[in-house]
């Protein structure tokens, strides 16, 4: 691309075209409404008849034994969590930068949060910084597959054996994506996903676990499923629950946790309807997604956060998108100057990600359940809080990291000209400097 004026600099802007529905999501179609409505108008939207459906198919579609919707991507979480025996006193280990649901539903389990760093490509856990966090209170590692990025599942996998340690993988973001050739989700213990209507996965407010294990399974039931204690109703796997013990058989019945977290049944009649097409519409976003990408690969500053495509791993649905930022290639920009740029160009963006959670007061000094110390550490035997530049990549990413257009369908004279937003800014990024950043 030859020198052209910016349009921050009064110059013609690179986005010209009405992108029409290229960024709706989700996609509503009459049968997502048709079967909406026919659990409306029976009255059946407490029931769980769809629920189970839903979940029979999700599990098939991930070619795993067992799924259990839930209300939210939260509720699936803090389900794991306790079907892995999180509980007073007992650490997880995760990533600080993720959407605050990864790791706080251990604080109602009266349990603690070890945050570990990520790595700097993937912005996921990283391998490196796992093991020498792991103590004897140590109960589940919790991979995020950030941004829609696998994160390196291996290693974690290794470390967590070696250390009997459940891994709790957070899908939330990564919805259909592979590790390896591998659905993630099905790579730990257990999966936990959110499937509320910004995912890529968008049915509705909800979540969904999944897992080979029945036992978890079970006691994920157990745990926030009133009137699903049976756990093996539909199944007919066996007669009697596998958790249900002579000792444990008087408690079935009620949720032990006392929770209800069980999916609400329009989400579901939508959730059948999404996941029957999704497939399609998810190959069809990571096209355009990766053309995008392949436009800029030679864009100075300009990086792509998505793996090689020769490992075997992909994007999903590429919820969250985000590039890398490499100030160093454009004579040290400060990323607020070039990411007001490319907006002046047409395609809205910003810096940043989920801010660091491991300086948040509420990780620092927050009493919630009134313990008269931070419930951070208020059944720990040690202080596991980390302070400023603890954690350095992880509190380098906001500034390194920018939003990019999620594209929902493959129309490449749309995509060439968001693609060229931030080309032009790059390699006429000369323009810019007496900008100041802190206007």
């Amino acid at each position: 691309m030859m020198a052209e004026q910016l349009a921050i600099k009064g110059g013609p802007k690179c986005v010209t075209k009405d992108p029409g529905d290229i960024f709706t999501w989700p996609i509503i179609t009459k049968e997502d409404e048709d079967a909406v409505l026919e659990v409306l108008r029976r009255g059946g939207m407490s029931g769980t008849d769809v629920t189970t459906q839903f979940e029979r198919e999700y599990a098939d579609w991930h070619g795993a034994k067992y799924a259990l919707g839930c209300s939210s991507g939260t509720a699936a979480l803090q389900s794991a969590m306790w079907a892995c025996g999180v509980g007073v006193g007992d650490e997880i280990i995760g990533p600080s930068l993720t959407y605050w649901a990864t790791n706080l539903p251990a604080f109602s389990l009266q349990a603690t949060i070890v945050f570990a760093e990520v790595d700097p490509v993937s912005l996921c856990l990283d391998p490196n910084d796992i093991e020498h966090r792991i103590t004897k209170r140590t109960k589940a590692i919790i991979p995020v597959h950030y941004c829609g990025y696998p994160a390196d599942m291996d290693p974690i996998m290794e470390i967590a054996r070696k250390h009997n340690v459940k891994v709790i993988e957070d899908v939330s973001h990564a919805h259909g994506g592979l590790y390896k050739g591998k659905v993630v989700g099905t790579i730990g213990d257990v999966g936990a996903f959110s499937v509320m209507s910004g995912k890529a996965l968008a049915v509705g407010e909800g979540g969904v676990m999944i897992t080979d294990d029945r036992y978890l399974w079970e006691k994920a039931i157990v745990w926030g499923h009133y009137g699903r204690t049976r756990a093996t109703v539909w199944t007919g796997e066996l007669e009697e629950q596998y958790i249900t013990a002579e000792d444990l058989v008087p408690y079935a019945g009620l949720p032990w946790g006392g929770y209800k977290y069980r999916m609400h049944q329009l989400s579901s009649a939508c959730a059948r309807v999404q996941l029957k097409y999704y497939k399609s519409r998810m190959e069809e976003i990571q096209k355009a997604m990766n053309y995008f990408w392949d436009l800029q690969e030679d864009t100075p500053g300009v990086k792509a956060h998505r793996p090689d495509a020769d490992t075997g791993s992909t994007m999903g649905g590429w919820y969250a998108a985000r590039g890398r930022y490499v100030a160093e290639e454009l004579d040290g920009l400060d990323i607020r100057v070039f990411c007001k740029a490319v907006t002046a160009e047409g395609c809205s963006t910003g810096p940043g990600c989920n801010s660091p959670m491991h300086l948040h007061p509420l990780l620092q000094t927050a009493d919630i359940y009134g313990h008269g110390k931070p419930t951070r550490i208020a059944n720990s035997d040690w202080d596991v809080r980390e302070g400023d530049k603890s954690l350095p990549v992880t509190e380098s990413l906001p500034l390194r990291i920018y939003g990019i257009p999620w594209f929902k369908h493959y129309r490449p004279e749309v995509i060439e000209e968001y693609a060229n937003c931030f080309k032009k800014v790059a390699e006429n990024a000369d323009q810019l400097k007496d900008i100041d950043p802190e206007e």
